[in-house]
């Protein structure tokens, strides 16, 4: 015979489901995240409503960060060139180029990494990049995604204590 849980612990248990489930909304600047997608470029976003978030466990890359993508990022990751791609654009029909891009927590470490560092790379949409990119790099020891966490932080004028 299964087990149920009810009365109060069950609330308890749907509640710390839901707040765990709960996309992050905010941005590396604290503030509200801001959509990474502007009008005349590709709609971005793991769900593609122009924010870099997702819905709880739904995207393995965790695509957190928003970039001013460029050609450069698709060669060095090692990804086909789809970085210059047109898509689907944000406002309106048709297709548009990509502009600002949600990048892969892995992708974005691996960039920084390949292209010489920080300084090295493109910019990134601060008030679009979601924290929850800084929380995840904050819990690694690893050089490389410290090294990510860094260049967020120096990019986004982020003072750490």
């Amino acid at each position: 015979m299964a087990s149920t849980v009810s009365g109060p612990l069950k609330m308890l248990v749907l509640a710390v489901l839901a707040v765990s489930a709960r996309a992050d909304t905010t941005s590396v600047l604290g503030g509200a995240l801001s959509t990474c997608s502007k009008p005349g470029m590709a709609m971005t976003g793991f769900t593609r409503d122009g924010h870099c978030m997702d819905n709880g466990d739904d995207d393995a890359g965790s695509h957190h960060i928003c970039i001013q993508m460029k050609a450069d990022f698709c060669t060095v990751t090692g990804q086909p060139n789809w970085c210059t791609s047109k898509m689907p654009c944000m406002t309106g029909g048709g297709t548009c180029p990509i502009g600002n891009w949600c990048v892969c927590q892995w992708a974005f470490a691996r960039y920084i990494q390949m292209a010489g560092g920080c300084d090295a790379i493109v910019d990134l949409q601060c008030d679009a990049t979601n924290m929850a990119a800084m929380r995840a790099y904050q819990k690694s020891t690893d050089a490389t995604i410290q090294a990510a966490l860094k260049c967020i932080e120096q990019k986004c004028n982020i003072d750490q204590v």
